[in-house]
């Protein structure tokens, strides 16, 4: 993987982690929220080592109470 792809993972997964801290929630939490999504996918996500698809991004949002929109508010 390139170092730009490696940047975005890692800055998407960091705003994903604020996100969901911020609404108090726990990885637990998101998966007993989420549909099909599990602690393992939440982990890789917010530590920068998984690119997730779309369905993935929708079970996230699902997951957080929050709109795929905001999960994508990403600042660079």
């Amino acid at each position: 993987m390139n170092m730009e792809k490696e940047l975005i993972l890692k800055k998407f997964g960091e705003h994903i982690k604020e996100l969901r801290e911020s609404a108090g929630l726990s990885q637990d939490d998101v998966v007993l929220n989420g549909y099909k999504i599990t602690k393992g996918t939440v982990s890789d996500i917010e530590n920068g080592k998984r690119n997730c698809s779309l369905t993935t991004l929708l079970d996230l949002a699902k997951g957080l109470n929050m709109s795929p929109k905001e999960l994508l508010d990403i600042k660079f």
